[in-house]
């Protein structure tokens, strides 16, 4: 048994760690040249449609849904899935069956399912859920770090370390989220040291992975190029993914940016779902078939069909009754009428 704050944690199973391999490569300027020589032609992506796509979504959506929905996404070849949150539904009623969809998903071997977790209940939940791979948030914004959490940058980071100390002894990967990376909602421009300095101590207490979110998508090449020359100063860009919102149609030009320095693992949502309850503005994630379709066209592997996850994106849209917002799925879909 493990404590944190004062909770005692049971242990359900031992689940291997990842290991950290990879290479610091910095100032890549050609995206090509780095997959040649490096042996990085392979992308890793994280679809967080089932939990970021999901939770802002102003009608319930039913458990047989969200669970359909990870079943057909874990059919497309995604070596991670956000499947849902551990928060309270008191703060985000639309994932309150949390607990019901992790029984009753059918694991594919190869995906792993990841969880946010925010606190020593939530991962005490994710244990119980059989997960191997949780996620923990923060920002290095005061008053998006009160909306998201209620708690200062200082205190959210305490409770971090406590998570992440607990989550290796029970042999969970741990996954940092850095919110707001680029702009936030109440504070405006963040500062890309900022970012650095929350990052370094992410690092530092041990997370696995650390993901770069521009949670209201106002990022553009420039600001992100300015944010990666701080941030790679201070974690491996092995360890690092971006998360993009496309507020502003920029999400693909700024994940083109970190790909040239070397970042392999990016985060997205099939059809463009998502949204931050947190976050006034925020648009929806990039689409999962626009990223595969760029980096298909990059000759960069993912192991993902961009026609299978076209079909897991039509579906979900019909049952959500909203439009798809991905260019590739709309044009793929176009074609198969033509």
């Amino acid at each position: 048994m493990i404590a944190i704050n004062g909770r005692t944690l049971v242990r359900r199973a031992a689940i291997p760690v990842s290991s950290r391999n990879g290479t610091i490569t910095r100032n890549i300027s050609n995206i090509l040249n780095y997959s040649k020589t490096n042996g990085g032609d392979r992308v890793r992506l994280v679809e967080v449609g089932p939990r970021d796509g999901l939770q802002n979504e102003a009608v319930t959506v039913p458990t047989d849904t969200k669970v359909e929905f990870i079943n057909r996404l874990s059919k497309c070849g995604f070596p991670v899935i956000e499947a849902t949150s551990f928060v309270s539904p008191k703060w985000i009623p639309q994932l309150s069956d949390n607990k019901e969809v992790m029984n009753r998903i059918i694991r594919e071997s190869g995906t792993s399912y990841s969880v946010l977790v925010p606190n020593a209940k939530g991962l005490q939940a994710a244990v119980d859920s059989r997960s191997t791979h949780m996620f923990l948030g923060c920002s290095p914004s005061e008053s998006f770090t009160k909306r998201n959490v209620n708690a200062t940058v200082a205190d959210s980071l305490v409770q971090c370390k406590a998570l992440v100390d607990a989550g290796k002894k029970l042999g969970i990967y741990t996954r940092g989220y850095v919110s707001t990376v680029i702009g936030c909602p109440y504070e405006g421009p963040i500062k890309p040291k900022a970012v650095a300095e929350l990052a370094a101590k992410l690092y530092e207490m041990g997370c696995d992975e650390i993901s770069l979110g521009d949670t209201i998508g106002v990022g553009t090449a420039g600001t992100f190029n300015k944010l990666l020359t701080e941030v790679l100063s201070a974690v491996p860009v092995s360890l690092l993914a971006l998360h993009c919102h496309d507020t502003y149609g920029q999400a693909l030009v700024n994940i083109l940016v970190g790909l040239e320095a070397g970042i392999r693992t990016v985060d997205s949502s099939v059809a463009g779902l998502g949204g931050c309850p947190y976050a006034k503005g925020a648009s929806g994630n990039v689409a999962t078939e626009d990223v595969v379709y760029l980096l298909d066209g990059l000759g960069l592997e993912t192991g993902v069909d961009v026609n299978g996850v076209t079909d897991v994106g039509q579906w979900i849209c019909g049952e959500l009754r909203r439009n798809n917002a991905s260019a590739t799925a709309n044009a793929i879909i176009a074609k198969r009428k033509s």
